[in-house]
């Protein structure tokens, strides 16, 4: 048995760059959400153009974060994560300065690249530089960061766009890649696995074009219909694609992921739980931003600003997950936090046309508790059951999970409010409008709103305030389903999720990190 080594001397102050490069690509999912109008009328984007502005980055992310982790065990974590952020830099420069929509979509793709760079690593690295004791706490923090980074998303882009023009929006990050290369230099030091094996080229390709397929399919549903002969083509063709990726991955002497590892419970119970909370809290934060802004008249900063709760309740839940996870263990924590994520959801469902923002509020909070005691020890399960050579594929397969089930979450979610929405918009509420109004009015509360401010008088009165309720209806329709899926979550974690790790790990042996050099 080899002797206990030193932890890493200033792995508190590596944490910080950890979580702030963390913390752009978190924010990045969220920001552009509210430039999106000034972005259309900017570069006169059609709303298919917008979509994948969205979506560009979106796709490179997921399919790319697999293949990230993998050469980043191989190659090192350090080097990988020095990549992203250039990458990520790079691609939020050429964002900023973008004469068209083509030129946007494709800066944005860059910088997915660069983000599936930097999100597994942030997670490989931390795991390999805090000692046992420490990790849970220090992965609760960065469990904190990544579930913030979507509540603050919003306020930034709203601040940003009434004050600057919409490249602000990719502007800022250029400071704080800058902070994170210089700081990373002398405060991350390099780990990899000390055993590489050759590259698993077939498997990289197949998990590409797998997930590829999957998150496209993901993606376009909600504009072409979940029975579309193209979507169902692509979840067939990339369930195949995976399915061989599986195969490949258990035949070959090299692959690039063990997939026995979902034989350990405490994996892939947990990964399970992940995904259920990104389903849930990605597709509330889609329509939640909806609500506030065309249902309760908030401004887009107005609306940001009043998402902050979630970020409140998942700082101050952060050492409550650990010294609960302590106590009674995994299984009992992640559960209570679905079913406190459950609860919030099911606070959203009872919230009508002239609901005050405290009951929103006390949702969002409990949101953000739930999510914070759930994801915390359920990423600490998920990288503790692997050795700590292999870090960086079991953060990306983490991250794959969150992205994939937050995806899921806006298509279902958002597709179930759209449909139930435009069923209650029937003949009679859009009565008299003329045919592109009406379908307008019919597709979205926003566009009922902006229908009733061309039309005025009492016709617009009328009209506002039927689309508000069939929109108020449709989110309660779509939070009590969001309701059910947490509590399904909950239900797993019970069943499945083990309450602690086997008292003896089989990690493989990492040599002692390195003292970075000085400066």
């Amino acid at each position: 048995m080899s002797p206990p080594t030193k932890p890493y001397a200033r792995r508190w102050q590596a944490l910080a760059v950890l979580a702030m490069s963390l913390l752009i690509v978190s924010v990045d999912n969220t920001i552009l959400n509210v430039a999106l109008p000034t972005i259309r009328t900017e570069l006169d984007a059609t709303s298919s153009q917008l979509q994948w502005i969205v979506d560009g980055y979106l796709l490179a992310f997921a399919v790319l974060l697999l293949i990230a982790g993998s050469l980043g065990d191989r190659f090192g974590r350090k080097k990988a994560l020095t990549f992203g952020l250039v990458v990520f830099g790079v691609g939020s420069l050429f964002a900023a300065g973008a004469p068209g929509t083509t030129q946007l979509i494709a800066s944005r793709a860059l910088m997915g690249i660069g983000a599936a760079a930097i999100m597994p690593t942030t997670l490989s690295i931390l795991t390999n530089i805090f000692p046992d004791d420490e990790r849970p706490k220090a992965i609760a923090i960065w469990a904190a960061v990544a579930g913030m980074g979507i509540a603050i998303g919003p306020t930034t882009g709203g601040w940003l766009i009434e004050h600057f023009d919409w490249s602000s929006i990719f502007l800022v990050n250029i400071p704080i890649v800058v902070v994170g290369l210089v700081a990373g230099a002398y405060l991350i030091p390099e780990s990899r696995d000390p055993e590489p094996k050759a590259l698993d080229f077939p498997g990289a390709g197949l998990s590409i074009a797998g997930l590829t397929a999957i998150v496209w399919g993901l993606i376009e549903a909600s504009e072409r219909g979940w029975t579309d002969s193209k979507i169902l083509g692509a979840f067939a063709i990339g369930s195949a694609i995976l399915a061989l990726f599986v195969m490949w991955e258990r035949h070959t002497s090299h692959p690039m992921l063990d997939v026995s590892v979902f034989r350990n419970l405490r994996f892939s119970a947990a990964s399970l739980s992940v995904g259920f909370v990104f389903f849930a809290l990605m597709g509330v934060v889609y329509f939640l931003t909806t609500y506030l802004q065309s249902v309760m008249g908030y401004s887009a900063l107005d609306a940001g600003i009043r998402m902050l709760p979630v970020a409140v309740g998942m700082i101050s839940a952060t050492k409550l997950s650990v010294v609960l996870t302590e106590k009674i263990g995994t299984k009992i924590v992640v559960a209570i936090g679905m079913s406190t994520v459950a609860s919030a959801l099911y606070v959203i469902s009872t919230c009508g046309v002239d609901t005050g923002y405290g009951r929103v509020a006390l949702a969002l909070g409990m949101l953000g508790t739930g999510m914070s005691l759930a994801m915390s020890p359920a990423t600490e399960s998920i990288m503790g059951s692997l050795p700590k050579a292999k870090a960086g594929i079991g953060s990306a397969m983490n991250d794959v999970v969150r992205e994939v089930g937050g995806t899921l979450g806006v298509a279902v979610l958002g597709s179930v409010l759209a449909s139930s929405y435009g069923g209650s918009m029937d003949d009679e509420a859009v009565a008299g409008l003329p045919t592109d109004a009406a379908e307008a009015a019919s597709d979205s509360v926003g566009g009922a709103h902006d229908v009733a401010a061309q039309i005025g008088g009492e016709a617009a009165a009328r009209l506002t305030h039927l689309a508000d309720s069939a929109f108020v209806d449709a989110m309660s329709t779509t939070a009590t389903l969001a309701t059910a899926v947490a509590l399904f979550g909950a239900l797993v974690a019970l069943l499945f999720l083990p309450s602690r790790a086997p008292s003896a790990d089989s990690e493989i042996p990492v040599e002692a990190l390195p003292e970075p050099a000085a400066a």
